[in-house]
């Protein structure tokens, strides 16, 4: 179960309250990791987030008896991370927000298994939105056991 994804934004404030938009939650500041960072809250029974870090932000590991912090200064264009979300929305309503945000985003079917819409955040940062529809193919398809399947038809190198 994922809690919460930290990603980085040009405008972590408004990439919040987009994220939170497609949940139908909640974007608010988020101080603890250093200034300028918000959350996006989906508001659901597992309180499922997604913080925001300024562009430029990386995370640090603190001496001794300490929380890890956030540190400026520090910026590429893009990431591997990623994550894939559910929505309330639409794909049009989806595609509707991205085009008014004038972020990439187009339907993807991910190995002829589940579709997705792959969402370029700022035009930088991947998302992998997942429509109700959508979300019903990724639980009948992304199992344990379908895992092992693939792999042992199409068996990888380590």
């Amino acid at each position: 179960m994922l809690f919460h994804l930290s990603i980085a934004a040009h405008e972590p404030r408004h990439v919040a309250e987009v994220i939170a938009e497609f949940w139908g939650g909640e974007a608010l500041p988020f101080p603890p990791v250093c200034e300028g960072c918000w959350i996006a809250f989906a508001g659901d029974e597992r309180a499922t987030a997604m913080e925001v870090y300024p562009i430029d932000t990386r995370l640090k590991e603190a001496d001794g008896d300490a929380d890890a912090y956030g540190e400026r200064g520090h910026e590429g264009r893009y990431t591997a991370t990623h994550a894939a979300i559910a929505t309330i929305l639409s794909q049009d309503e989806v595609l509707a927000i991205a085009a008014r945000e004038g972020w990439p985003a187009k339907y993807r079917k991910r190995g002829d298994q589940f579709g997705v819409i792959e969402l370029w955040i700022e035009g930088r940062q991947m998302i992998e939105l997942l429509t109700s529809e959508m979300q019903r193919e990724y639980f009948a398809t992304t199992t344990i056991a379908n895992w092992k399947a693939m792999l042992a038809a199409e068996p990888v190198s380590a």
